[in-house]
Order: C-alpha cells, then structure tokens, then sequence
C-alpha cells in the first residue's frame, strides 16, 4: 500500500478520532481532515496543474497546513521536497533547481521574502498557505485516492545540504516510510489509537517522518502554536495531552531536563521522548531517565536510511540507567528489525566481533538512491548496502557503537552543518588564503561551528566582514560562531587539512 491508501484506512477506521490539534484554533478529526487533504489534492492537480511525480517544495514552519499539505500532495501522487525554514534564499533556490520543482507552499512573511529574492521568483510559483487562494481550495472537488502511485514511487525527496552543486537529493519511497513506521512501531514504540505526537523538532526532518506511524494508528498531531520549542509551551502540552511523545535533538532533551528542575516540574502526560539526530552522551541519558523516568527512547540513522538503523527502546535505556550498564547506554542500540546492519573494512568485508570498520546497512527502509546523481549513488550503496561513512563496532551482545561520524559534519541544535559548504563560502571572500571549518563542543547547541582562518598577506579582515559575507549566502544558524586566525593548517603528507588536530587546539586560542 502507498501513505495515501494506509491514510483512507486510518479514515475509516478513526473518522471521529481527533487527527490534528493546534491550540484553541484548529482541532480537526480524521474525516474533517480527510475531507481537506481531498480538496488539497485536487486543487494541486487541477488548480495548479502538478502532474503525477513532480516535485513540490515545502517551505513551511510547523503549523496544521503542513500535515493536510503533506496528505494532500500524496493523495495527488506529488514527491514531497521538505525544505528547512532556516535556510537562506540562495540555498532554497538551489534545492528547487536540482529537484525540478515549479510551486512552493510556504506562509505569511516567509513567503513574502521569497517571493522578493531574485533567484526564487525566477523558478518558483510561491503559494501562501495563509491567502484566500489557499482557504478558497479548501472548497475544491474532492479527489479520491488513486490506484496509479506504486510503493516504489517517491514520496520524499530530502536534501542533504545546501546550495546547488553541494547538495544530494535523497530519495525516499512511499515503501521506505512504510518500513520505517513498522520499525518504530517494533523496536522504539508501539503506537495506540489516541496517542499524541507533539511536533517541537522541524516537520521537515525528524519529527514529519514519524507523523507516519502515528496518523497510521489513528494517533494525534499536535502542532505548538509557537510552531516550534518552547519549554513553557511545551510543558502545557505534555500535561494536556495523554500519552504524548515527541522527537528532539539531545540539545532539546537537555534543555527540557533544566526546565523541568528548575521549576520542580514533571509532565504527568509524557509517554516517550524520542531522542535522535545527534550524540546522546551517556551523563545526559542518566539526567533525562532520572528527570522523567523510564521514557527516553534512542534511534540512530540518517538521511539516507531515517530513524531506521537501530535504537533502544525506553525501557531498555531505563533499565539501563538503573543497572549502570555503561555498554547498552555508549553504544546507539540493537540493530533494528527488518534491517541488517554491518561493520565492514576498506575493502567491504566484515570485521570481527569488537572490531572498528564502517558501518553498512542494507533492508527495507535505504533510500532508493541520490536524486539524477547516480555516481554518488554507486559509490554509498554498493552491493544494496548503504555505506553511511560512519565509523563504529559491533560488540558481543549486538549493540552498535560509534566513533566517529564521517565528512566531519557538525550537528548544532540537532541539525547538520556540512563544513565543505561553509568553507567554500568563506573561500570566495578575497582576504581569505585557506579555512577549515571544525565543530567545537557547546553546552546550549552540541556544537558550534568555528572556522580556522589564513589570511592573504598583508591583508587584514574583521570577523564582522565574514559574518556578512556568510549571511550574503547561507543560513545564519550554518555561520561560524567563531573566527581564529592562524598563519597556517596542520596537514599531513598528502596536503589533506587535520581537522581533528585543529579541534585539539581549539581551547588554546584565547
């Protein structure tokens, strides 16, 4: 079955159960929101003219209009492109490019300040979920599902990085979300009729995937009506909303675990805290199951295989607090059900019981591939297994260890930084000779971006005048954080830059 036929069920089975909940303004039931997403799908079609395939571009904070959009774009058998809000103009237009999209949905004066960049108003039709135009097709025919979208066909087209050039396209079929809703449903969480999932983390990433699982069981969407992370917020949600789970970066579980304290307070309706998309240190796993009991779950995985590689479901995180078992608790979970997870070395042959190599998985829920970049394709899945790049072991008991994570990419607040990108920005200012961008530990973020800078001679630069250059192309959040000036890079005998030696020397720059 594709998402848009397990929705009609989830209609038929739920229709009066509530399917999405956005303060005191939105409370829509399945067959309200079904009645929405029909109307949606045919104005896309026949309203817009979007064929069966293309591409359409989500530019959207948190709020009701993503779910029934999302729906919506499925039901009209649309690939959807989620975008991050954050980023920069220039990075949005690059993403649209690759994909081949003509229309975006976006909203309010996000939408406007799209509408005012050059390179956006040069490709995309920018459509504004909050304009009449959008309320008037909410009164459209209804369209019904269809029997022409294939399981094999895409549902998700999820963009790595940033600009043109840089970024990869991962391709992600109607199938694969399938796999990764019997998964969560097997290893992290079973999912009841009624259960509540608060969406705080970016619906573009995370936190839409795992929509899935729930709208299948009849659970609730519920959208904060900051449309992101507010503790106060959030600890009203969680004390209204039975059985309720979220998705969160372990910046954002920290955050949660200093809020709770502080107020002396314990949210009488938290029922998993879903933690993924970044190192989850073993000092703040002990603080979270301490603060909340046995309700921390971890999942480990990556754009090209998401939330499905492997993952500790929280009662084996809470019994492991409670029995100080250090292995289950530095290691990221057993490998999940229906997918086969590996530790091979160079040459692609597994290593011993204990040993490091690169971790490979293969199964059900792997991208089909890089978007029109078959050669990037051939090189990460070899043989149907995902080479992710990240360096790790698997012990006696089966639980998978990391070590390392590759391409130095750097997660802040649960998000990926790529350095290459922001390298390559700074590269084009003319004071800069040679940068390398490393991530630096940072108790609010994770990590923070800092760029190893060597001048031109005899030319000088403030950090102000790379800070305007930055934001002249990428996202604010993707900007370093800070600026060290060096006369050279340690490199090793190739020329290659030692990144690692660089975040060594970190603490010794005043």
């Amino acid at each position: 079955m594709n998402l848009s036929q397990l929705f009609q069920r989830s209609v038929q089975l739920y229709p009066d159960c509530t399917a999405v909940i956005c303060g005191n303004q939105t409370r829509l039931t399945y067959r309200e929101l079904d009645q929405r997403v029909g109307a949606l799908a045919h104005w896309f079609r026949h309203g817009l003219g979007l064929q069966p395939g293309e591409r359409l571009l989500f530019v959207l904070k948190n709020c009701p209009e993503y779910i029934e959009s999302l729906l919506a774009a499925w039901r009209a058998e649309l690939c959807v492109v989620p975008v991050n809000s954050k980023l920069h103009p220039n990075e949005i237009a690059g993403m649209a490019g690759d994909a081949g999209a003509r229309k975006c949905l976006s909203h309010g004066s996000l939408a406007d300040s799209l509408r005012e960049h050059p390179a956006i108003h040069a490709q995309l039709d920018v459509i504004d979920t909050e304009s009449e135009n959008y309320l008037t097709a909410l009164a459209s025919p209804y369209l019904p599902v269809g029997g022409s979208c294939n399981e094999s066909d895409l549902a998700w087209l999820f963009f790595t990085s940033g600009t043109t050039g840089r970024s990869k396209g991962v391709m992600i079929t109607h199938a694969n979300m399938v796999s990764l809703a019997l998964n969560f449903w097997a290893d992290v969480q079973p999912v009841a009729q009624g259960d509540a999932l608060i969406h705080v983390a970016p619906l573009s990433h995370g936190s839409g995937l795992y929509s899935v699982p729930y709208w299948i069981k009849g659970g609730t969407q519920v959208l904060p009506e900051s449309g992101g992370f507010d503790e106060a917020e959030l600890f009203r949600l969680l004390d209204t909303h039975h059985r309720a789970s979220l998705f969160a970066a372990p910046t954002i579980v920290q955050r949660m675990v200093r809020y709770a304290n502080e107020h002396d307070v314990r949210p009488s309706g938290l029922h998993t805290l879903l933690v993924g998309g970044a190192p989850f240190y073993i000092e703040d796993i002990k603080a979270a199951v301490q603060c909340f009991g046995p309700k921390i779950a971890q999942v480990y995985g990556q754009g090209e295989s998401p939330m499905t590689i492997s993952g500790i479901c929280a009662e084996q995180l809470g019994a492991a607090v409670d029995a100080g078992d250090s292995q289950l608790l530095g290691s990221v979970g057993f490998p999940m059900t229906s997918m086969q997870v590996s530790v091979v070395d160079g040459d692609g042959h597994p290593v011993a019981t204990g040993e490091l190599g690169e971790v490979t998985v293969r199964g059900p829920a792997v991208m089909a591939g890089y978007w029109n970049n078959p050669q990037a394709t051939a090189s990460t899945i070899v043989e149907g297994a995902l080479r992710t790049g990240d360096v790790g072991l698997i012990d006696e008991r089966g639980l998978l260890h990391l070590r390392d994570r590759s391409k130095d990419v750097i997660i802040s607040g649960g998000t990926n930084i790529y350095p290459r990108e922001v390298e390559e920005i700074l590269l084009t200012h003319p004071a800069v000779a040679e940068v390398s961008v490393v991530g630096a530990q940072d108790p609010e973020w994770g990590e923070s971006v800092v760029a190893f800078i060597v001048r031109q001679p005899d030319v000088t630069v403030e950090d102000a005048d790379l800070d305007a250059h930055c934001l002249s192309a990428i996202a604010r959040f993707k900007r370093p954080k800070r600026y060290i000036y060096v006369s050279d890079l340690p490199k090793n005998g190739t020329g290659k830059v030692l990144k690692r030696e660089l975040q060594k020397r970190i603490g010794t720059f005043a």
